[in-house]
C-alpha cells in the first residue's frame, strides 16, 4: 500500500487545543536550541537530539540505568530487585532473558484471536450504550485485560489497575527534568513517598498471587517468575512483585496511548482512514508513524558513570540525563518534515520503544494489539471522528503523550460485527 498521493498535514496547531503539557514544545513545532542542554535549576542534562539519545542508549557502561539514587538522593533505602528499568548488565541480561520467554514471537502471535474477540466484546458494550469514549471503552480495558491474563491475575481487578496507573502517571502537571525547582533532585519528598507507598501496595497484591502460584502452579507468567532461578537462586518476593508491577503498568499504558494517538492522527487526516478501509495492510506503517509523531513514553533517565562528551557538551560523572525521545523523534537530522504525519516514510527509525538492551519487551504485543484493534475500529465504523463539542483531552503528565479522554462520533455504523 502506498500513500504517495496523499498530502500530509502538520498536527502542531492541535497541541494546545488538546491540552498538551507545556514541556512538550516539539508537539508545537518548536525545535531545541541545542541537542543537549543543562538545566541549572535541577542539575539535570536534557537530551533532545536523536543521535545523542541513540549514543546514550547504546552505551550502558557510561550511561547507567540505575538512576534512582541520583534522581531522589534523600529517599530511604529501597529494594530495586526485579526492576528491569533500573538494572545494568550482567544482572539485567539474565532477568530480561527470563521474562522474555513470555514475549516470544510465537506466543505473542497466539494472542491474536483473544485480542480480536475482546475488542469486539468491548465495542459491543459501547454500542449498547450508544456512545464511544475510546479510552474508557477500549484503549484502556483491552491491553490491561491481555496483560492481566498473561500474568494470571484477575482481569476483574481492572479498576484497581486503573487506579495504580493514575497514581503512577498523575493527571495534574508536575515538575520534570526541565521544570524542577532546584536542589538537584527531580522528585520531591512527597512524590517519592507516594511512589514508595504505591510500590508497597502493588507488591502486596502480587505477593498474595505469587504465594498462591507456589502452592498451585498455573500456565501463566507469575508461575514462571516464582519458579525461575537466576544464578541458581529463586527470585525474592520483592523481585517478583517489582517485575510483575512493571509488566502490568508498562504492558498496557503504551498500547492505551498508541490507540488513542493513532485515532487522533487519522482524525486529522481522514484520507488515511479511508485508504485503510480499502486496504488495511497499511496499518503497520500508520501505527509506526503515530508512534514517532506522538510518542507515548516521552522520557527516560540515565546517569553517567564517568565523564563523557555528548552533543558537544562535557558531562561529568555522576550526572543525571533526561532523554526526551519525543523530541528526538522529530529531529530534522533524521526525519524529513518531522511535524508531518507521513505513514509512508521509510525508514522510520523512531525511538518510541527505546533502543539497545532496554528496548521494550512488550513492543511486539503493543503493535499487535494496535493493529488488530484499529483494524476492527475502522471496519465497524465507516465514519469515525472526534466530537467537536467534546474534544479530546491529553494526559497532563509530561512523561507521557496520550489521550486521557477521547469521545468519538460513530455515525454511519453498519451494526455489530462478530469476531
Amino acid at each position: 500500500m502506498t500513500y504517495q498521493s496523499l498530502r500530509p498535514m502538520p498536527l502542531t496547531l492541535l497541541a494546545d487545543q488538546w491540552g498538551a503539557p507545556p514541556a512538550h514544545f516539539w508537539l508545537r513545532g518548536t525545535r531545541p536550541e541545542r541537542p543537549v542542554v543543562l538545566d541549572e535549576r535541577t542539575g539535570i542534562w536534557n537530551v533532545y537530539g536523536y543521535p545523542e539519545i541513540v549514543e546514550v542508549f547504546s552505551d550502558p557502561v557510561t550511561y547507567s540505568s540505575d538512576t534512582f539514587r541520583r534522581l531522589a538522593p534523600d529517599v530511604p533505602d529501597y529494594d530495586k530487585s526485579g526492576l528491569l528499568t533500573q538494572m545494568d548488565p550482567p544482572v539485567h541480561r539474565k532477568l530480561r532473558q527470563l521474562v522474555g520467554r513470555a514475549f516470544t514471537p510465537r506466543l505473542v502471535a497466539g494472542l491474536a484471536p483473544r485480542i480480536g474477540a475482546l475488542t469486539h466484546e468491548l465495542l459491543d458494550r459501547a454500542d449498547d450504550r450508544g456512545a464511544l469514549e475510546l479510552v474508557d471503552d477500549l484503549a484502556y480495558p483491552l491491553p490491561v485485560t491481555v496483560i492481566a491474563e498473561l500474568l494470571g491475575v484477575p482481569a476483574s481487578d481492572r479498576p484497581l489497575f486503573r487506579q495504580w496507573s493514575e497514581e503512577s502517571f498523575p493527571r495534574e502537571q508536575r515538575p520534570t527534568a526541565g521544570e524542577g525547582g532546584g536542589g538537584g533532585e527531580v522528585f520531591g519528598a512527597d512524590e517519592v513517598a507516594a511512589a514508595l507507598d504505591l510500590g508497597r501496595r502493588m507488591n502486596e497484591y502480587f505477593a498474595e498471587h505469587a504465594d498462591d502460584r507456589r502452592r498451585h502452579p498455573r500456565e501463566d507468567l507469575l508461575t514462571l517468575l516464582v519458579q525461575a532461578e537466576v544464578d541458581g537462586e529463586r527470585l525474592s518476593s520483592v523481585a517478583v512483585g517489582n517485575l510483575a508491577q512493571l509488566l502490568l503498568i508498562a504492558g498496557h499504558v503504551t498500547t492505551t496511548m498508541l490507540l488513542g494517538n493513532t485515532v487522533l492522527c487519522l482524525d486529522a487526516h481522514p484520507e488515511y482512514g479511508e485508504a485503510l478501509r480499502r486496504d488495511p495492510t497499511g496499518l503497520p506503517a500508520v501505527i509506526e508513524e503515530s508512534l514517532r509523531l506522538f510518542t507515548p513514553f516521552q522520557l527516560f533517565y540515565r546517569a553517567t558513570t564517568q565523564e563523557s562528551e555528548l552533543g558537544g557538551q562535557r558531562v561529568p560523572a555522576g550526572q543525571a540525563l533526561a532523554l526526551w525521545v519525543g523530541a528526538a523523534n522529530r529531529d530534522e537530522r533524521v526525519f524529513g518534515g518531522p511535524d508531518d504525519f507521513r505513514p509512508g516514510r521509510d525508514p522510520n527509525p523512531h525511538l518510541a520503544f527505546g533502543r539497545g538492551i532496554h528496548f521494550c519487551l512488550g513492543a511486539p504485543l503493543a503493535r499487535l494489539e494496535g493493529r488488530i484493534a484499529l483494524g476492527i475500529l475502522l471496519e465497524r465504523y465507516p465514519d469515525l471522528r472526534t466530537d467537536p463539542d467534546n474534544p479530546p483531552v491529553l494526559m497532563a503528565d509530561p512523561e507521557l503523550t496520550g489521550a486521557r479522554k477521547l469521545p468519538l462520533l460513530t455515525a454511519g455504523r453498519p451494526g455489530r460485527t462478530t469476531g
